[in-house]
């Protein structure tokens, strides 16, 4: 672990920056049981998922907008 790195915040997407809506970050912070998150019901591609940062891979959820982005990109 880089020491310099600056900290992970799982609330954002690690592509844009923005509001994942995560609500599985949203209930371990607050304690509060929230409804399924909207990403459990959405495909990520593995294209996409390689295409995070190392440090951000498996530990923040790609926003709404960027999902859409990159399926709008890679559909012909």
């Amino acid at each position: 672990m880089n020491p310099n790195a600056p900290l992970l915040d799982a609330t954002r997407c690690p592509l844009c920056g923005g509001d994942n809506r995560c609500a599985m970050e949203v209930e371990r912070a607050t304690g509060q049981k929230q409804v399924p998150c909207w990403c459990v019901s959405q495909t990520f591609s593995a294209e996409l998922l390689a295409s995070l940062p190392v440090d951000a891979q498996d530990k923040a959820c790609i926003c709404a907008s960027c999902l859409g982005a990159f399926n709008a990109q890679a559909t012909p």
